[in-house]
């Protein structure tokens, strides 16, 4: 059986349950392609899901704008040790909790800067702690102060000044370069680019990275010329009908206040596709040209930071995961990629030569993906 057909067979019973109700891929391995979309816009909407459908993205988010944060590492606008405080001066002087689950005033001062590596590797000291109390005392306050947590909501967020202000005002849960964190750290990565490159991200990312790819379908909010192509998201069925989430007029059919480097994206395969292409071929486009070295992406996607994950097979480098150990679905150790919470996955296998995109308009049934992802990563990689 070929790759298209694979992968045809294998989501095509998760659509028939409408778990979930559409979806859209993109798969390269070797020289073979397969690309395809099934299902509709949801139960009570015919509308069928295409290839160039844009959908919300979440977390996949974080490698895309991270591809812009590295393009600044390349013209060395930004490096590794430098301490953010020279562009983002709300970061300066941290204090940090004595005790990451204690009180706010008990803090000790930071035992050095937070660096832009610190950010990229999401151990700056600030973020979502998979093996603690969530959301912990620093969230909460961010919370309080009116800084969204849990899932995307574009709308939410203030403008990034106010934002990175807000920030600024709360200790650290740990000491810079202690501990790896979740999503914060990519919120921050974004406004870091844009105020080291001089221009609002949207600007920073469409001139570094989805101009060079031709990823016209992608951005901060779905762009004008696709808003008749934007259709609901859903929640994960519970032993009952499907809930929306978003509707298609809803937070993501016009530009946030925030770009939110951490989830913030619409985009469609075609154009993730592009961007996983690139990274397989070591930085440089089809068309030829370079977006990124490879001396960089090969430090983006090596193992910087210790086991983040249960299993022990995944790590993070610099705003990508990256698989340690050979997965049970196929994808090799040395993988990279990530996937998004609200029904995405993007990864790059280098040693089975593997691109695999994967878009849906559903929910992960959190915090394991929705089914039709094992299938999928397993028709990819079989």
């Amino acid at each position: 059986m070929d790759l298209q057909a694979r992968v045809t067979e294998a989501v095509a019973p998760h659509i028939e349950r409408v778990d979930p109700p559409g979806l859209a891929w993109w798969v390269a391995r070797g020289d073979g392609v397969a690309v395809g979309a099934q299902g509709t816009y949801g139960p009570e909407d015919a509308t069928p899901v295409r290839p160039d459908t844009p959908f919300r993205i979440s977390s996949v988010t974080k490698p895309v704008v991270a591809a812009a944060a590295l393009s600044l590492l390349d013209d060395g606008t930004l490096t590794l040790d430098a301490p953010v405080e020279r562009w983002l001066p709300e970061l300066g002087d941290r204090r940090v909790l004595r005790d990451p689950a204690g009180p706010l005033d008990d803090t000790v001062p930071a035992a050095r800067p937070i660096t832009v590596a610190d950010v990229l590797e999401l151990r700056l000291g600030i973020g979502l702690d998979f093996s603690g109390p969530f959301p912990g005392p620093v969230l909460s306050a961010l919370g309080a102060a009116g800084l969204q947590a849990g899932p995307p909501a574009p709308q939410t967020n203030p403008a990034p000044d106010d934002w990175i202000r807000t920030v600024g005002a709360v200790p650290l849960s740990y000491q810079p370069g202690e501990r790896w964190l979740y999503h914060s750290g990519s919120e921050v990565l974004g406004v870091l680019v844009a105020r080291a490159a001089g221009a609002p991200l949207p600007e920073v990312l469409a001139e570094r990275v989805l101009a060079p790819l031709a990823m016209t379908g992608t951005g901060f909010g779905v762009r004008p010329q696709q808003a008749d192509r934007l259709g609901p998201h859903w929640l994960p069925p519970d032993g009952g009908a499907l809930m929306p989430y978003d509707p298609a007029e809803g937070q993501w059919s016009r530009p946030p206040a925030f770009p939110n480097g951490g989830d913030g994206l619409v985009s469609t395969v075609e154009d993730l596709a592009a961007f996983g292409r690139m990274l397989r071929a070591g930085g440089v486009a089809e068309d030829g040209t370079r977006v990124l070295s490879r001396e960089v992406l090969a430090e983006a996607t090596r193992p910087r930071v210790g086991q983040i994950d249960a299993d022990g097979l995944a790590d993070w480098g610099l705003g990508f995961g990256v698989k340690t150990g050979d997965q049970p679905d196929g994808r090799s150790a040395g993988s990279y990629g990530w996937d998004g919470g609200m029904g995405s996955t993007l990864w790059v296998d280098p040693v089975k030569d593997v691109v695999a995109v994967l878009l849906t308009n559903q929910m992960w049934s959190s915090p394991e993906p929705t089914a039709v992802f094992e299938a999928f990563w397993r028709a990819a990689w079989e």
